[in-house]
């Protein structure tokens, strides 16, 4: 009967730990490709982060990025723009200098660490980075976006002093947003 017993914990513990372990590694995967539910960060989103090269990127989201122009290939001292092949749509990546500088993002379903997102209003922002953000008139006042301002995330953090995220708003709610790096992250029309 004793061995019995034992046998009976000894299965369950191997059953508890190999479930464990089916779950973990499930987590890990999850987080390590690159979806519309990655979270935005002031250096990157999901398992891409401002730095890295194109080829480090793809490894690492376990997705291809492409280069929307006909020539496929990009110049390392020019700055350009990649994307997902394929899904997750509406998130394009800068790459200055041959590495990631900024994510842009375009997509409705796309949220920050905080939440925040296309949609949301100019105070939503505002609390949900409390005494976090500058206000700024949008480039183009007068012609659409009607109203607009840059919404712009200055991290409080020294290590984080080089990074921003750049919400853009028309008619008080947020139409685009963007992370990465200083200067990169304030180019108002990207790479042009």
């Amino acid at each position: 009967m004793q061995n019995l017993n034992n046998l009976t914990k000894f299965f369950t513990l191997l059953i508890g730990t190999s479930f464990i372990v089916l779950v973990w590694v499930t987590s890990v995967n999850a987080q390590a490709q690159l979806t519309e539910r990655s979270k935005l960060a002031i250096n990157g989103i999901g398992p891409i982060r401002v730095g890295m090269t194109v080829d480090e990127a793809s490894r690492s989201a376990r997705i291809k990025l492409i280069i929307p122009s006909r020539s496929g290939s990009f110049d390392d001292d020019l700055c350009s723009y990649v994307h997902p092949q394929g899904l997750p749509k509406g998130i394009s990546f800068m790459v200055a200098k041959g590495r990631i500088a900024r994510v842009d993002i375009d997509n409705e379903r796309i949220t920050t660490l905080k939440g925040a997102k296309i949609g949301n209003t100019q105070e939503q922002i505002i609390k949900l980075y409390p005494g976090q953000i500058k206000i700024t008139p949008h480039h183009y006042v007068g012609a659409p976006p009607q109203n607009g301002k840059y919404l712009t995330f200055v991290p409080k953090d020294a290590a984080d002093k080089n990074y921003r995220i750049v919400f853009e708003t028309s008619s008080n709610r947020v139409t685009r947003f963007r992370s990465g790096k200083l200067p990169e992250v304030e180019y108002i029309e990207g790479c042009s």
